[in-house]
């Protein structure tokens, strides 16, 4: 008789991830959400996975060995408060992945505010290159692979290791239960205002994290970060790697990477933007620490097609380029258009956004936002469900923003400014109603 989970909060992408590889490990996997959707519901029910609408709590009928909590569960849920009144077993998902699927594993974490997808599924798919076939779960879909979370039999397995927190009876960021070997510090700066009160917070959460890499691990760390060296210097127990400056791992405009100022290869690819080249220092270096060389890593990148979502051309309507890109803290958005500035020249870029994360619509980072998106030629911002003046937000930018709170208006409006050569770049961290299609057949008509 196999194993079964029951899962709640299955469709977010990191839950959603633990279901297929619970599923590719032999557990009866079933799972609830809120609203089943795609295109998690659809990889789901793909992989066989029983998928039910709402918390109700005749769920309990299907009785599971455990309940896994996704953090999206939160006290007052029907199901969930039928699970406590009865004494049922519950676990978090980390802490359930942990226990039974990563214990015997090396474990290559990344953690960072920003470039967590994109520098895991480099690494990913540097190990496969490699001929490693490692295991991964990732909060995105990278294109080599085209899934998000997959088991092998490998030892290796990577993992997006995210600050957020646990469980509604877990407050500690969900890394802290991933016990990594190789641990990826991208960046530190503040994020999720809903759960963290400052900067400092958060470096308390990722020291926990540098606690639980062991003496014969690696940490490889962002040497242009201070927030990173403070949460070192609070104690370290791992030797450390640095990137980004030449006493660590470096690259230059060309390409060429340097370890300590000693030359290693030269990294030859079409993916744009000064954090890509960090992204990918880091990723080499990880890789390198698994006993993958330089050079084999450099050839992995080579061939590396980038992550959904992550300036990914949507559609090419009558010489006007549309892009989808995930960017939405401020930090993201400038480079994000920093690497498209460097690729299409004086070329005109339409910067539309909508401010759609949490830590975004509570207004921490709104005055922010005007410097991050001064590269762009003209600036479209979506204000609906904003608790703060967006109008107000946007004043620095003068008359190049425009600020609707209905989308088919701002639709309108981004389609009369849009000319042929243009490139249009559409940010957020959700679905943005449908903005790219709707666009592309507006600009067709």
């Amino acid at each position: 008789m196999k194993k079964h989970i029951h899962i709640l909060g299955i469709c977010g992408t990191f839950m959603g991830g633990i279901a297929v590889i619970a599923k590719q490990s032999g557990y009866r996997v079933t799972g609830c959400d809120a609203n089943v959707y795609p295109p998690m519901s659809t990889q789901l029910e793909e992989q066989g996975i029983e998928l039910i609408s709402g918390f109700g709590p005749e769920q309990l009928a299907l009785e599971p060995e455990v309940y896994v909590i996704g953090n999206v569960v939160a006290r007052g849920n029907p199901l969930m408060e039928e699970i406590m009144n009865r004494n049922l077993p519950y676990v978090s998902g980390p802490q359930w992945l942990s226990d039974t699927l990563l214990r015997d594993r090396w474990v290559l974490g990344v953690a960072g505010t920003h470039g967590k997808t994109t520098t895991s599924s480099m690494l990913a798919w540097i190990l496969e290159h490699a001929g490693l076939n490692p295991g991964f779960l990732i909060g995105g879909v990278p294109q080599n692979f085209g899934i998000s979370a997959r088991i092998s039999d490998s030892s290796f397995f990577v993992i997006e290791a995210d600050e957020y927190d646990t469980a509604f009876f877990d407050k500690r960021s969900k890394f802290v239960h991933y016990r990594p070997r190789t641990a990826i510090l991208n960046n530190l700066e503040f994020d999720h205002a809903d759960i963290f009160s400052d900067l400092s917070a958060i470096e308390t959460q990722f020291h926990h994290l540098v606690r639980t890499v062991p003496g014969n691990g690696l940490i490889v760390c962002n040497g242009r970060e201070e927030s990173l060296e403070r949460v070192l210097k609070r104690g370290c127990w791992t030797p450390v790697e640095t990137f980004g400056h030449p006493e660590g791992w470096s690259m230059d405009g060309e390409g060429r990477i340097a370890l300590k100022g000693v030359y290693q290869g030269t990294l030859d690819w079409d993916l744009l933007g000064e954090h890509n080249r960090m992204n990918a220092l880091a990723a080499l270096a990880a890789a390198r620490h698994a006993g993958v060389p330089v050079p084999q890593g450099l050839e992995a990148l080579s061939l590396f097609r980038n992550v959904k979502r992550r300036m990914e051309v949507r559609g090419v309507v009558n010489g006007i380029t549309v892009y989808d890109d995930f960017a939405h803290h401020p930090t993201a958005i400038e480079t994000t258009l920093a690497g498209l500035r460097d690729k299409v020249g004086d070329a005109r870029i339409l910067a539309v956004l909508e401010p759609r994360s949490n830590t975004m619509k509570l207004g921490v980072m709104k005055d922010a936002l005007p410097g991050s998106l001064r590269d762009a030629d003209r600036v479209f911002c979506y204000s609906a469900n904003l608790g703060w003046d967006a109008k107000a937000a946007m004043q620095p930018l003068g008359g190049k923003a425009v600020v609707e709170d209905d989308l088919d208006d701002l639709v309108e409006s981004i389609a009369e400014s849009a000319r042929s050569g243009d490139h249009i770049l559409v940010m957020s961290n959700g679905g943005f109603g449908g903005i790219h299609e709707k666009l592309i057949r507006r600009l067709a008509s």
